[in-house]
């Protein structure tokens, strides 16, 4: 590398950290409003899913958000599979079977519609992306399966460096739950909404194609012995579940990884300590500290 390139990047590099302290807190690149951090159970090298979140979590998928986004990277398989909402494997086989999947062709070349199978993944609810924005006003309903691994912002220096050792990795969850509840009305000042406009706190450009989603009260959650929910029945309490079912999705083998992660490491600090006093031993035979020869 010359000098010359070797003060450039370093010059950018400067111009990039001024940026990101000058930059106000709270505040996320292209006018985007910084969402608050929540509080996860697969947070940190530990953090393990939550089942029964997970299971709300589905039901709000199935009820609410399937009819417009689809989940093409998830079979029904995987739900029934270790890490995940575990359900029962007759669970994923009924429901499987309430849908209808295009196979085919047949003996006579033609494609035909079967209930679904466990190994089939979940149907997308339009047939082509055209039919997709035909009846979304003209907005891609983007499929979900590793959306909350692709949605995420801005956290700024030094905020991203520390992000490294904490393993911070919640922007997406974070980001999707902020944006479920960041609905409100425009403020004064705020250009006029077009129909088919939504006006959101968290969104880039603070205008979203897709109404409110959640509201309280809209999905019945299972009751436990006394008859009431668990958990409250709020569009808070929905989309922190349907965010927390993302992050499953977009990663089902999570637990999987952090655990094997720390197993790893565990045998790193035994396979060095071991090391360590290997070569101690070897060296004391020598009364000067030198190696043998």
């Amino acid at each position: 590398m010359s000098m010359n390139s070797f003060r450039l990047s370093l010059s950018g590099l400067a111009a990039g950290l001024a940026l990101s302290l000058a930059a106000p807190s709270g505040q996320a690149a292209e006018g985007r409003v910084e969402p608050p951090a929540m509080k996860w159970s697969f947070s940190g090298p530990v953090g393990t899913f939550d089942r029964a979140q997970l299971q709300r979590g589905f039901k709000i998928y199935k009820e609410v958000c399937a009819a417009c986004h689809g989940a093409s990277l998830i079979a029904f398989r995987n739900l029934a599979e270790p890490g995940g909402p575990e359900f029962s494997k007759g669970q994923v086989a009924a429901l499987a079977a309430t849908y209808q999947i295009k196979d085919g062709p047949n003996e006579q070349g033609e494609m035909f519609d079967r209930p679904g199978r466990p190994a089939d993944r979940f149907p997308s609810p339009f047939p082509n992306e055209q039919a997709a924005r035909a009846a979304n006003g003209g907005a891609y309903p983007p499929d979900m399966s590793v959306l909350a691994k692709a949605r995420t912002y801005e956290r700024g220096f030094p905020r991203f460096v520390i992000d490294i050792f904490s393993q911070y990795q919640e922007q997406g969850p974070d980001y999707i739950h902020a944006l479920l509840t960041g609905y409100k009305d425009a403020p004064q000042g705020f250009p006029p909404l077009q129909p088919g406009q939504f006006y959101n706190e968290y969104m880039p450009g603070h205008l979203v194609a897709m109404p409110k989603p959640l509201s309280d009260g809209q999905v019945e959650y299972p009751k436990g012995p006394d008859g009431k929910s668990p958990v409250p029945e709020t569009a808070e309490q929905y989309s922190k579940d349907v965010a927390a079912f993302m992050v499953w999705m977009a990663e089902p083998h999570m637990e999987a990884r952090k655990r094997i992660g720390l197993q790893v490491m565990v045998f790193l600090l035994i396979f060095g300590g071991l090391l360590y006093y290997t070569k101690k031993k070897v060296w004391a035979r020598m009364p000067d500290g030198s190696p043998l020869h």
